[in-house]
C-alpha cells in the first residue's frame, strides 16, 4: 500500500478524495489547497495525498525521484511507459479499495484527482475500473497511453463526471496534449467539464475556485 497523508474535514466521513502529486513532488505538495477548496455545510471527506514510488526517471538522466511512471523523452505522450501506468493504477486501485474496506466508503463516493503525472494516472484509473467512482479531477494532465485506456474504457468509468483544467502557457504538458486528450475523451462519450487558464504549469485561484463549484455539485446531486 502507498504511504500517504490523510486527514479528514470532520467526523465520520463518507467522501474521500485521493489526491496524486505530479512528477518529482510528493503528497504534501497539495495538502494546503484543502481549506481553499473545502467549502462550510460540505459533508465531511477524507483527504488522501499518497507519495508515488521512487524510480528513475529517464528525461531527468536518470535522477531517481517520486513519480507514477518514467517519462522516456520530451514527447512523453508518444514514449510512454505503460507498465509504469498499469502498475500506478494497480497502486491507487488498492488505496480506493481502502476506502471501503477501513472507512466503509464505497467507490461511488472516492472522487480521483491528479496534477500533471497525476492527472494522467487518475484518468487511467478512473475510466477503466468496472465500478465507477464520484468523479475525476484532471489538473494539467493528459490521458496517457491513450489507445490503451479508451480500449479498456468500462460503461461506470464512462459514466464518470470528469474536471479537466489546463494552462494555457503550459511550457510541461503542452496545451494542445491537454485538448487533445479532453477531445478523445468526449468523443468516447465522456462528460468532461473543461477549462482553461492563462497560466502555466501550475495551480491558480480562478481553477480552485470552479473545481470547488464542481465539486459542490457532485456533492448536491448524491
Amino acid at each position: 500500500m502507498l504511504p500517504a497523508i490523510e486527514m479528514a474535514t470532520g467526523e465520520r466521513p463518507g467522501w474521500s478524495v485521493i489526491w496524486l502529486h505530479g512528477l518529482g513532488a510528493d503528497g504534501h505538495d497539495f495538502v494546503p489547497i484543502v481549506p481553499e477548496l473545502v467549502q462550510p455545510g460540505w459533508p465531511a471527506l477524507r483527504f488522501v495525498f499518497p507519495h508515488a514510488p521512487v524510480r528513475a526517471v529517464t528525461i531527468n538522466q536518470g535522477m531517481e525521484m517520486r513519480a507514477w511512471f518514467d517519462i522516456l523523452g520530451a514527447d512523453f505522450a508518444r514514449r510512454e511507459d505503460a507498465a509504469g501506468v498499469a502498475d500506478s493504477v494497480q497502486q491507487v486501485n488498492a488505496l480506493i479499495a481502502r476506502e471501503e474496506s477501513q472507512f466503509a466508503i464505497p467507490p461511488a463516493r472516492v472522487l480521483l484527482a491528479g496534477f500533471s503525472q497525476g492527472a494522467a494516472i487518475a484518468l487511467a484509473c478512473g475510466l477503466t475500473r468496472t465500478d465507477g467512482l464520484a468523479g475525476i479531477v484532471a489538473l494539467s494532465g493528459y490521458l496517457p497511453v491513450a489507445g490503451v485506456t479508451l480500449g479498456h474504457m468500462t460503461d461506470a468509468g464512462r459514466a464518470t463526471p470528469v474536471f479537466m483544467a489546463h494552462g494555457s502557457t503550459d511550457p510541461v504538458v503542452a496545451p494542445a496534449l491537454g485538448s487533445a486528450s479532453r477531445a478523445a475523451l468526449l468523443s468516447a462519450g465522456v462528460l468532461v467539464d473543461w477549462h482553461e487558464y492563462p497560466m502555466p504549469h501550475s495551480v491558480c485561484a480562478e481553477e480552485i475556485a470552479d473545481l470547488r463549484q464542481w465539486l459542490g455539485g457532485l456533492l448536491d446531486r448524491a
